[in-house]
């Protein structure tokens, strides 16, 4: 594994980024759902709150996820790093900004205040490791369920409250982020996205889908999409590989379907990925 570039810890909180000014962190022994007054994803679907931020039950890795916006690739390099509190103890956290940052703000807000009461230090390595690439099954042809986002259409990103968002003619309601969407029969799973890169996409599914190495796109296809996508969760014993899986009756693996449905089949090889190191969490400090 090549090493090729180091991105040191501090770098990543901005000296004039938005912080909390009050700030609650306790630990959750409930039994009840995590809920949170805005989505935490990596997407950019917000419910504009006027600085409140609102989340209860969440372990501290979906805390470290959402602050430094990770999705299925660096999830997949990180977890295996963090101890076993990180990803099993539950934290309610609610803190309030002056104003409202909007969602990238409250991220950066949030990169500050586990600095402060978890004492985390994150830091980033560009590294050249094993992948699976995105590339077209076809030479200039896209799938079916994929097409190019289109400037004119109604995108938005906002959304008055914090339920999920709903489906517009069998796309998602909102923009820039990856949903779920009523599945064509039971034991499917279909998920869409409106206005996302490829590399979106890849970084998305490389967590949740059973492949031991990380997704991303190397099409070399510019702009943004719009796709659903529907398949079969694989069903497989120990070490092996959702690339090798065969389908499920129900429907088709997630290789079949991003080559029957989107029209890009997966090829393995080297390439570039952003890897988060961790070098310091603590549980936190008292309020």
């Amino acid at each position: 594994m090549l090493l090729l570039a180091v991105v040191i810890a501090p770098s990543l909180i901005a000296q004039d980024a938005p912080k909390f000014e009050v700030v609650s962190v306790k630990r959750n022994q409930s039994n009840d759902q995590p809920t949170s007054n805005f989505p935490l994803g990596p997407g950019d679907v917000y419910v504009r709150n006027g600085g409140h931020f609102v989340a209860k039950g969440f372990p501290l890795s979906l805390y470290i996820s959402f602050a430094y916006k990770m999705i299925g690739n660096q999830v997949q390099f990180l977890s295996p790093q963090l101890p076993d509190w990180v990803k099993t103890e539950r934290y309610d956290i609610e803190a309030r900004a002056a104003t409202d940052p909007g969602k990238d703000g409250m991220r950066m807000a949030m990169r500050a205040l586990l600095a402060d009461r978890f004492k985390l230090a994150l830091r980033y390595e560009k590294r050249e490791v094993p992948v699976m690439a995105f590339v077209l099954a076809k030479t200039g042809k896209l799938g079916p369920q994929l097409q190019a986002h289109t400037a004119d259409s109604p995108c938005p990103t906002e959304q008055p409250d914090s339920s999920t968002p709903g489906v517009v003619k069998g796309k998602p309601q909102f923009c820039n982020g990856i949903f779920g969407l009523p599945e064509s029969a039971p034991g499917l799973l279909k998920t869409g996205g409106r206005n996302v890169t490829l590399s979106f996409i890849a970084d998305t599914f490389s967590a949740g889908v059973g492949f031991d190495r990380p997704m991303i796109d190397a099409t070399g296809l510019p702009g943004t999409f719009d796709f659903t996508l529907e398949f079969a969760p694989e069903r497989r014993g120990p070490g092996s590989n959702a690339a090798d899986a065969p389908a499920d009756p129900a429907g088709p693996t997630f290789a079949e379907a991003l080559r029957d449905q989107l029209g890009i089949k997966l090829q393995s090889q080297k390439g570039l990925v952003n890897v988060p190191v961790l070098d310091h969490v603590e549980r936190p400090s008292a309020n």
